[in-house]
């Protein structure tokens, strides 16, 4: 209790006391000794810490970190070629579509064909009419080409040149080709006009002489038919060893005999006189491709030759 009747908490003395602990001491008061602070117990020993796992060096991180900014660039890079090469393809459509759509349209304008016609027209009819007529070209002695025909016997075995009469007569075995493209128009092994029963015609469709008819007879097997498309490159009949041989030579435009016995040819059948001018016409074309030449080649020919056969050289 203080002066003035007043109560004063003890929180508030011992606050009081507490803050002059901080002050400085009344002259008054007895230094009183101060008592001996109670001994601090020691800390235990701090563990020792793990030791820390180096960190990697930051170098080792940096390449991949340098390398993403190339990669990106590269990727960049291509991307631009791309995206170059798209466009530059786009404008070369682009530009050749109107070419292809006029060559589409004008492809199946034929005036180029008239316009060169009326040009080149005369200058082309005049050159190939020289090529149609040209002679035979010798490519070694005794061998010539005429354009366009291959020589029918070349793989006859044992062929002998005989006597012209209507056609040529030979004797040999062995294969017989046609002139060059032509037409069978017959083909028969037992014609009762031939001896050995033969008759093969087929009618040239091109070269010098395209349009006449050829035929072949007597000792000959057909290995073609009616109709039927040849070439030079075609057997047409297989020569065998008979007693007549064979015989062939220009047939009638009908292919019903030879040429030689129309009135225009002077009418020579079998009979003869023999050689006939058709006969030895035909012998001629075969010696331009490398035939031999027949025996009485150099006699006295009989009969005509109609103004559509090639005309005799010499």
């Amino acid at each position: 209790m203080q002066p003035g009747g007043l109560t004063v908490p003890t929180e508030s003395l011992m606050v009081s006391s507490t803050l002059a602990r901080h002050r400085k001491p009344p002259p008054s008061a007895k230094a009183r000794p101060a008592a001996a602070a109670p001994p601090v117990a020691a800390a235990p020993p701090v563990a020792a810490a793990p030791p820390v796992a180096a960190a990697e060096p930051a170098a080792a991180v940096r390449p991949a970190a340098a390398e993403r900014p190339r990669q990106q660039r590269v990727r960049r890079g291509k991307r631009a070629r791309v995206v170059a090469i798209a466009v530059a393809g786009s404008v070369a459509l682009l530009c050749a579509a109107p070419a292809a759509v006029h060559w589409r349209a004008e492809a199946p304008s034929l005036a180029w064909v008239n316009q060169a016609d009326a040009m080149l027209g005369l200058q082309a009819a005049a050159w190939l009419g020289a090529q149609v007529r040209q002679p035979p070209e010798i490519v070694s002695a005794g061998v010539a080409v005429v354009p366009g025909y291959s020589n029918p016997l070349r793989d006859v075995g044992g062929l002998v040149p005989e006597r012209i009469d209507e056609g040529v007569d030979f004797a040999g075995s062995g294969p017989v080709f046609a002139l060059g493209n032509a037409v069978i128009t017959n083909a028969t092994g037992d014609s009762a006009g031939w001896p050995g029963g033969g008759w093969i015609t087929y009618q040239l469709t091109d070269g010098p002489d395209a349009g006449l008819m050829v035929y072949l007879a007597e000792d000959v097997t057909p290995t073609v038919y009616a109709g039927e498309h040849v070439s030079a490159s075609t057997v047409i009949g297989n020569m065998f060893n008979g007693s007549d041989g064979i015989e062939t030579g220009w047939a009638q435009p009908s292919g019903l005999s030879a040429e030689s016995q129309l009135p225009q040819a002077g009418g020579i059948s079998g009979g003869g006189p023999f050689p006939t001018m058709v006969g030895l016409n035909f012998e001629e074309l075969l010696q331009s491709l490398g035939v031999p030449a027949a025996p009485n080649r150099d006699h006295t020919a009989y009969g005509l030759l109609p103004a559509n056969y090639p005309a005799i050289q010499g």
